[in-house]
């Protein structure tokens, strides 16, 4: 406990309201989002990995950044009231499945400038869901694992900004609580986080800073929002996974691998930690395609490695678009749900996964044809995929600056 200083306000004894004002006002600022006074218990350092299966189950894919979308897409599931019901309002944070659990395939960071307004409304959304017997549970993507390494090569300049004004508030946030003799001294994220950038545009720097800063392990975003997300969860009888799962990473664990995820993000390895090589490369859990992409899969090495995850029936998969919408192969046991959906990533029609009935009963639910036309349903680029595909540049910041490489992985110092 810092002790106060003489020019320092003791808060009239009440330092733990002026804590919980500045966290307060600082969401607000960036999110437009209240939580609630009396908060839910902290979630438990080691993620869920095993949940038996609900009276309703949803699966969402990638959302990229684009919130209006993603509300459409929540809407769509029914986990959100419709945008015509009596006192529905567009930004309304309150839950109206019941019990459904609801998973979130990754990748809601990158391509979009609504990275942080995401973040901020699926938790308040999941702490609605669970006041109501629900779950709203997301799961790491690549592109998660990638921003907390440093790697920042499909930031958009819109992304950059949401969070240089992150910084500015988050500064303000810190500045109350300093003000307030009797509190603990807060962290500061930014120090050891490099000013300059060279070959990177001088406008972008301090963009970068601040989402070095937020979300780099230990980060307040990286910790506040991703260190408690799974990276594999296993619901019934569906195994969700952004990327895939091969025989070796269910012999590692996946129990496991969910914990020592976290714990990288959370900063228990060190601030310049690298991320688990399971979630690095073409074949880690967050980057396999081996079963997404394209119709002609390894249905019996699928079928093998379900086989070793006791009751597993289907591995539900994100990360690579499907142009065609949700589908399946391999006897259903490899469904596909990256629609493509963010305006920056496709701007693909919006589709959501449904399974009832234990696992029994399994379909899509997609946009009306009456409200289809308002979206613009595009097939993603070949050629600018397989560049990403190989780990190589597609769109986003890279495009702005003159060797894409200052980008991939920039440290800070711990």
């Amino acid at each position: 406990m810092a002790p106060a200083s003489p020019d320092v306000p003791a808060c009239a004894g009440l330092p733990a309201a002026v804590s919980a004002f500045a966290d307060a006002f600082v969401d607000f600022s960036v999110s437009g989002i209240f939580f609630p006074t009396n908060p839910p218990p902290p979630p438990s350092p080691t993620p869920t990995t095993f949940l038996p299966s609900p009276s309703r189950l949803v699966a969402i894919g990638d959302l990229h950044g684009d919130l209006p979308k993603s509300l459409t897409a929540l809407r769509l599931a029914g986990l959100l009231p419709s945008a015509n019901s009596p006192g529905s309002s567009a930004s309304s944070t309150s839950w109206s499945a019941g019990p459904t659990l609801a998973v979130q395939l990754g990748d809601i960071l990158d391509r979009g400038g609504d990275e942080l307004r995401l973040l901020y409304f699926l938790r308040r959304l999941s702490i609605s869901a669970a006041a109501q017997g629900g779950a709203l549970l997301p799961i790491l993507g690549n592109h998660e694992v990638m921003n907390v390494s440093g790697d920042f090569r499909f930031v958009t300049p819109q992304g950059l900004q949401e969070f240089s004004g992150w910084a500015g508030w988050y500064r303000a946030g810190l500045a109350i609580k300093r003000r307030c003799g009797g509190l603990e001294q807060p962290k500061n994220p930014f120090l050891g986080v490099p000013k300059a950038f060279p070959g990177i545009k001088r406008e972008f720097w301090d963009g970068i800073r601040s989402r070095l800063a937020a979300l780099r392990p230990d980060g307040p975003i990286a910790r506040r929002f991703l260190a408690d997300l799974p990276t594999v969860l296993v619901v019934g009888d569906s195994v969700f996974v952004h990327g895939g799962l091969l025989e070796a990473n269910v012999e590692y664990g996946l129990e496991r691998i969910n914990a020592e995820v976290s714990d990288w993000i959370r900063g228990e390895r060190g601030n310049n930690a690298r991320a688990p090589e399971y979630v690095c490369g073409r074949d880690a859990v967050v980057w396999l395609r081996r079963f997404s992409e394209g119709f002609n899969c390894d249905c019996q090495r699928l079928q093998g490695v379900l086989g070793m995850i006791p009751g597993a029936k289907r591995m539900v998969m994100g990360h690579t678009i499907q142009s065609e919408g949700i589908n399946a192969v391999c006897g259903a046991q490899a469904v596909r749900v990256d629609v493509g959906l963010s305006r920056g990533c496709g701007n693909g029609l919006p589709e959501v996964l449904e399974i009832n009935g234990g696992g029994s009963e399994v379909r899509v639910i997609t946009t009306d044809p009456a409200e289809a036309w308002q979206y613009r349903k595009q097939k993603p680029d070949k050629a600018a995929t397989a560049l990403e595909k190989k780990g190589e540049v597609k769109d986003g910041l890279a495009l702005l600056v003159r060797e894409s490489h200052v980008l991939k992985g920039v440290e800070a110092k711990a």
